[in-house]
């Protein structure tokens, strides 16, 4: 173990959630619906209506914010076609994309995942 006899301030400091890149990542993706809202996207453009069939438990209130959230971050794009009625469509970024690994990995380790025995 290393001591540092006058550590500069910032060492000094408590950690915040911004020091810790689990904590970073889980505020964003940690949010209830949204690795779900991710892996749609994930294999094209899909329509709010679309979604909510996709995810019947989500309200589309809650939908809705967890979209609009998204977008803020820069993880998805929401496209307005001048139709009538109007056609609203969400996709991924590319940062968004970036995620694709991840959710897989989750979607693997979901599939395989048993509900554990009881000792009888």
């Amino acid at each position: 173990m290393v001591t540092i006899a006058n550590p500069p301030a910032e060492l000094r400091a408590p950690p915040t959630p911004e020091d810790c890149a689990v904590e970073r990542a889980l505020s964003v993706v940690g949010a209830k619906w949204t690795l779900v809202v991710l892996h749609h996207l994930m294999d094209g453009p899909r329509r709010f209506s679309e979604l909510q069939r996709f995810i019947p438990a989500a309200s589309p209130k809650m939908l809705t914010v967890r979209l609009r959230e998204l977008e803020q971050l820069g993880l998805l794009t929401r496209t307005i076609h001048a139709e009538m009625p109007p056609r609203v469509e969400y996709q991924l970024t590319q940062q968004g994309r970036s995620l694709r690994p991840i959710i897989a990995s989750i979607e693997k380790w979901g599939r395989r995942l048993r509900p554990a025995r009881r000792p009888s």
